[in-house]
């Protein structure tokens, strides 16, 4: 009976022990970094019989610093991991990127795949 319990807690252990493991940033999919300080302007590609890029109004946001954020509904945090941005909190909540430079991201939707929408850093953060 004493080598079932010590079975089971050893089990148990093993377990507590890989599960802290895959949380570790070793089992990460690149370094946490942090997002350009700036105004972000959305915009989705036009065509050759108009502007080549058509800004969509409300899709703006600004880094702020740190993984912060801020857009007109409100503020919130973001997570940068290798090329992948996460919006965690506040009203872009959700909201999944690639980076793809150092001032563009595009937008990746649910299935996994980049979609259309693109956001380039503008500028500066504006007073």
């Amino acid at each position: 009976m004493c080598t079932d319990h010590m079975k089971h807690a050893i089990n148990t252990a093993v377990f507590a022990a890989m599960a802290c493991l895959a949380w570790t940033p070793a089992f990460a999919q690149g370094r946490l970094s942090l997002l350009e300080q700036g105004e972000y302007v959305c915009a989705l590609p036009g065509d050759a019989t108009g502007a080549a890029w058509i800004e969509q109004e409300g899709r703006d946001f600004a880094i702020t610093g740190g993984s912060s954020y801020r857009t007109a509904k409100g503020s919130g945090t973001y997570l940068m991991e290798g090329k992948r941005v996460l919006f965690t909190r506040g009203p872009m909540r959700g909201a999944r990127f690639m980076r793809l430079g150092s001032r563009l991201l595009q937008e990746v939707g649910r299935d996994g795949k980049l979609g259309r929408l693109r956001c380039h850093r503008a500028g500066p953060l504006k007073s």
